[in-house]
């Protein structure tokens, strides 16, 4: 084993969001991300129609699915397989690829989304510059999508990194909705520079 993937197994190990999940059934620590924000923002409502961008392992939509008691409704996609959630309806594919997006639209149909939310994040090579440019790309790749999407006065979710390029995603965000806020949960590493940006009241 090499010694990086030694280093991640116990830190893992001590993780107490880790330890929670798997006592909570959840399928990864990244749900602690999602409850604390949806504590926060009241985020996630009944009847709401929802679709989760970098879903898999599924840990967001199954909090989502808890939070809609069965009377809404989730559309999940990822690029990795994902194992049946009840009430989620998942997309397996590439969402940077024009038909995977276009599968999404056709499972909304005449539907619009009240929640779109995005953990996602492109594969990093390591090279700092090179990463937080896929980043915000693949950031503006979800923004597209939302504003196909999203119903009047709906909301956007989407996980950031700190670095060039942020400052001015949130300005695009700021001109398409009422209110844009930073949310540093804190099941997110300290470490990390990973941060959530939360965009409410979507203006079509």
């Amino acid at each position: 084993m090499a010694k990086q993937d030694k280093k991640w197994l116990q830190r893992q190990e001590k993780d107490p969001y880790v330890k929670q999940a798997r006592e909570s059934s959840y399928r990864s620590r990244a749900v602690y991300k999602l409850s604390e924000i949806d504590k926060r923002d009241q985020l996630i409502r009944k009847a709401n129609t929802v679709v989760d961008i970098g879903a898999s392992p599924g840990s967001w939509s199954q909090y989502a699915s808890e939070k809609l008691h069965s009377q809404g409704r989730i559309i999940a996609v990822d690029l990795l397989t994902m194992e049946p959630i009840k009430k989620v309806e998942f997309i397996q594919g590439d969402f940077t690829e024009p038909s995977i997006v276009k599968a999404c639209l056709e499972a909304l149909g005449e539907e619009k989304a009240d929640l779109v939310m995005s953990d996602i994040a492109p594969n990093l090579s390591g090279v700092r510059n090179t990463d937080q440019a896929r980043i915000i790309n693949m950031a503006e790749l979800v923004l597209d999508f939302t504003t196909d999407v999203l119903i009047e006065g709906g909301d956007l979710l989407i996980k950031l990194f700190q670095g060039e390029g942020m400052e001015q995603y949130q300005k695009e965000l700021k001109q398409l909705f009422q209110k844009v806020m930073v949310r540093k949960p804190k099941a997110s590493r300290s470490e990390s520079r990973e941060l959530y940006v939360l965009a409410r009241g979507y203006k079509v």
